[in-house]
C-alpha cells in the first residue's frame, strides 16, 4: 500500500519589510465540527452506507417508537437511494409536524446521568458532553436486547463516504487539499481522546464495559452523534433524537428557517418532545428532506456527512495569516490587530465566485508594513492605522502583498496530483466511484478558489502605478496636491 504524506506549504517569505507568516490549511474545527472514523451517515443518512437494515429491523424501530409514545405517523423510515431516510406516509404540507420524540428517548446527558454509567462519568471530571453520550452508546450497544435503545441501534449504518472512513490509497485522491489534513486532525484528536477515556473510564470499570471496546467503537459511537445531531443541539444541549436523524440532506432546500423546535406538551406541557417539521410540500411515497447547514464548504461536506454538492458557493478555500514573532514590529502590530477585533492569526474563507472578505487586505497590509512606512505603527497613528490600512499604503506594500499571494497559490496549486483540466476531464467518466467523485469535486473546488485569488493578486499587481497611496493622500489634504497628481506650488 502507498505510503501517505500530509503536504503542508511551507511558509511564504517575501517582499518588502518584514514578511508575513501566510499558511494554507484549513482552520482549526470547533470540538463537535468534527467526524470521526467509525461514524455514520448524515444528520440522517446522506451518504452510501454499505448495508441498510432489514424490514424485520425497520419494523421493529417502529413499534419501539410508538411504545414509547413518538408520534411518527406522518412518514416512515425507508431504504433510499441515500441509505436510509424517511418517506411519507401522506401528502405533507410546508409546515407539517413530521414526528414528535419524547424527551425519554433521547440520548443526551440527562439520559447519561439516569444510567449506570452516570457515576462513573461524573466521577472522571469535566467530560465533554460527546464523549459521555459516546459512552452511553458503547455501554448500551454491550446490553444488547437489555438496552431501551436496542431497535434504535440495531439500524445505525456502521460507515459512510466520509473522509474519516478513507483508506490511505483513497486519502490520496485529496493530496494536497485542505481537506486532507483537516481529515488527519481529526483522526489523530479522536484517537487521543479515546486514550484519555480508555485509561479513565473503560479499563477501571469492566463490569460496565465487558469485551473488548477499541478505537473504532468509540470512533463510531463519536461519529454517531457528529454526523447525526442537528447543528443546533451540539455542545452542552447534544442531544441524539432518534427517528429524526433519519432525515436527509437536499441542495434544493434553501431556506435558514428552521424545521424543528423542541416543546412541552400532555398535562401543563410538562411532556418534552422534538418536534420535527417539513421545510417544503411532499406528495405521498416521496423522501423527506431538510437542508443540514448552507454554510458548509464542500471539504466540510465531505468530512462530515459523506456528499459534495456540484454548487459553487460551496466551493472554499482557507488562507491562514500570522503575525510573525520575529517580526520586528510584532508587538504594535498585535496591538493594532487586536484593536480592531482581530489577532495574531486570522483564517478567511475565500469562496469561488465571491468577493474577498474586507478585513483581508487590511490585515495584510499590516503583515507586510515595514521600512519606511513603519511610520504608521507609532502610537500617534494608533487609533487611526486601520482606517489607513483600508486603502493602500505604499507601492511597495501593495507589490509586497500581490508577490506574497501569488507565490503561495502557485506553492498550493503545486501540491495537488492533478490540474483542474484533468479533473474536468475526469468528471465526465461515467465510472466513478461516490468517494473518487467527492475527492474530484473538493480538490477541483479548492483548486478554482486558489486559481480565483492569484488572478485577483496578479491582476491587482499590474495595477500598482495607478493606485493613489497614502503620501499622495496626505498631500492632497494638505493642498499640496491637485487632483490629476500634478505638485501645486506656492509662489509668494
Amino acid at each position: 500500500m502507498a505510503a501517505l504524506h500530509l503536504l503542508h506549504p511551507p511558509h511564504i517569505l517575501s517582499g518588502h519589510g518584514p514578511p508575513p507568516l501566510l499558511r494554507l490549511h484549513r482552520k482549526p474545527s470547533p470540538l463537535l465540527h468534527l467526524l470521526p472514523r467509525a461514524a455514520v451517515a448524515a444528520t440522517g443518512a446522506s451518504a452510501a452506507v454499505t448495508t441498510t437494515p432489514s424490514d424485520a429491523a425497520l419494523q421493529n424501530f417502529r413499534r419501539w417508537l410508538a411504545t414509547h409514545g413518538a408520534d411518527t405517523g406522518a412518514a416512515a423510515p425507508a431504504a433510499v437511494p441515500e441509505g436510509l431516510g424517511l418517506v411519507a406516509a401522506r401528502g405533507l404540507p410546508r409546515g407539517e409536524v413530521v414526528a414528535e420524540v419524547p424527551k425519554k428517548l433521547w440520548m443526551d446527558a440527562d439520559a447519561v446521568a439516569a444510567s449506570d454509567i452516570g457515576r462513573v462519568c461524573a466521577g472522571a471530571g469535566d467530560l465533554r458532553p460527546w464523549v459521555s453520550v459516546s459512552l452511553l452508546i458503547l455501554r448500551e450497544a454491550a446490553r444488547g436486547g437489555d438496552s431501551l435503545w436496542a431497535p434504535y441501534l440495531a439500524i445505525l449504518p456502521r460507515q459512510t463516504d466520509s473522509t474519516i472512513f478513507w483508506s490511505e490509497q483513497e486519502l490520496l485522491e485529496i493530496q494536497g487539499t485542505q481537506l486532507l489534513s483537516t481529515t488527519m486532525g481529526v483522526k489523530e484528536y479522536v484517537q487521543s481522546e479515546f486514550d484519555n477515556v480508555e485509561a479513565q473510564i473503560i479499563a477501571p470499570n469492566k463490569d460496565l464495559f465487558p469485551g473488548t471496546i477499541t478505537c473504532d467503537d468509540f470512533l463510531w459511537a463519536f461519529g454517531v452523534l457528529r454526523s447525526r445531531v442537528f447543528p443546533e443541539l451540539r455542545g452542552d444541549k447534544l442531544a441524539l433524537i432518534p427517528f429524526a436523524d433519519l432525515i436527509n440532506h437536499s441542495d434544493d432546500i434553501t431556506s435558514k428557517e428552521p424545521c424543528w423546535e423542541i416543546k412541552g406538551k400532555g398535562f401543563l406541557g410538562r411532556d418534552v418532545v422534538f418536534s420535527l417539521r417539513t421545510p417544503l410540500e411532499f406528495k405521498s411515497g416521496e423522501q423527506v428532506y431538510v437542508q443540514y447547514d448552507l454554510d458548509k464548504s464542500n471539504a466540510e461536506l465531505a468530512l462530515d456527512y459523506g456528499f459534495t454538492e456540484w454548487n459553487s458557493s460551496r466551493d472554499s478555500y482557507t488562507l491562514t495569516l500570522e503575525i510573525s514573532e520575529s517580526d520586528p514590529f510584532y508587538g504594535d502590530k498585535l496591538d493594532i490587530a487586536e484593536l480592531n477585533g482581530m489577532g495574531e492569526t486570522a483564517y478567511f474563507d475565500i469562496v469561488l465566485g465571491e468577493s474577498l472578505p474586507p478585513q483581508m487586505i487590511p490585515y495584510l497590509r499590516l503583515l507586510c508594513l515595514g521600512g519606511t512606512d513603519a511610520f504608521l505603527l507609532e502610537a500617534l497613528f494608533r487609533n487611526k492605522v486601520w482606517e489607513h490600512l483600508e486603502l493602500p499604503v505604499s507601492r511597495d506594500n501593495e507589490e509586497s502583498i500581490c508577490q506574497v499571494i501569488q507565490k503561495a497559490c502557485k506553492s498550493a496549486l503545486a501540491a495537488y496530483h492533478t490540474t483542474i483540466e484533468e479533473d474536468e476531464e475526469l468528471l465526465e467518466r461515467e465510472d466513478l466511484q461516490s468517494r473518487h467523485l467527492i475527492a474530484i469535486d473538493v480538490r477541483i473546488g479548492e483548486k478554482k478558489v486558489l486559481q480565483q485569488i492569484n488572478d485577483i493578486f496578479k491582476e491587482r499587481e499590474q495595477e500598482l502605478d495607478d493606485l493613489e497611496y497614502y503620501q499622495e493622500r496626505r498631500l492632497k489634504d494638505l493642498g499640496f496636491l491637485g487632483d490629476n497628481g500634478e505638485i501645486i506650488f506656492w509662489e509668494s
